[in-house]
């Protein structure tokens, strides 16, 4: 009836594999894995997420999860209040930030880019004073 029944006991006991420290080694393997590449990336992701939503202030643009654009107009302990459109304010939870709209964002805080703007600008008058 079954062709591999008298094969399932032709190999004896003591052909087991030896210490079963061995018999761990791919485990702990495995879970180092998934260590490295899914739960520590995770969790930094989850600290800088944290980081942004609790330094929201009032004036930064941000997008929320629903994928919605706005600006911040109030700040609460556990909601923020965003203008979409003129005069159309939303309420949403802190957590629903997805990111800040650095596209849309009106100040420059690094100073790298503000020169850089700068000379691309003193470029331009350089060029147009010379074509003149």
């Amino acid at each position: 009836m079954f062709p591999f029944y008298s094969v399932a006991y032709a190999q004896s006991a003591d052909s087991a594999s030896g210490s079963p420290f061995f018999q761990f080694i791919p485990l702990v393997l495995i879970l180092g894995v998934f260590w490295f590449l899914i739960i520590r990336p995770q969790q930094k992701k989850q600290k800088e997420h944290q980081r942004m939503v609790d330094s929201l202030r009032k004036g930064d643009k941000v997008v929320s999860n629903g994928g919605i654009f706005g600006t911040i107009v109030k700040v609460g302990d556990d909601r923020v209040t965003l203008e979409i459109a003129s005069k159309v304010q939303i309420q949403l939870e802190r957590q629903q930030v997805a990111r800040t709209d650095k596209k849309a964002g009106g100040d420059i805080d690094d100073e790298e880019v503000k020169e850089e703007i700068e000379d691309k600008k003193g470029k331009k008058a350089k060029k147009k004073k010379t074509d003149d």
